[in-house]
């Protein structure tokens, strides 16, 4: 299961990195159509964040101390993956002035 968070978190963080970068340079450009975040709305920026989270949760929860068997680490991955959904619609609720 360490290989699937892995993958996980490499796909978000790129998916991140082009979100990050993207915004910057449509904002440069003058083109803000072009912004992956406003392109992909609510949704792209919360898979963005859902797969960070599941990621960084499942790795965290593998490598943790108290040798945790595979279906509690995939249990905290999932938890992990909701909670940033959560975090992501929230705070996207409030830069766009919701």
């Amino acid at each position: 299961m360490i290989k699937v968070y892995a993958l996980a978190l490499a796909i978000g963080f790129v998916g991140l990195l082009v979100m990050i970068m993207g915004g910057a340079l449509a904002e440069n450009l003058g083109r803000v159509d072009k912004d992956p975040g406003e392109r992909f709305g609510l949704f792209g920026k919360m898979m963005v964040g859902v797969t960070v989270g599941f990621g960084m949760g499942g790795i965290s929860a593998e490598y943790s101390p108290l040798d945790l068997a595979w279906p509690v680490s995939l249990l905290i991955a999932i938890a992990a993956a909701g909670i940033v959904a959560l975090w992501v619609g929230i705070s996207a609720g409030r830069s766009s002035g919701r």
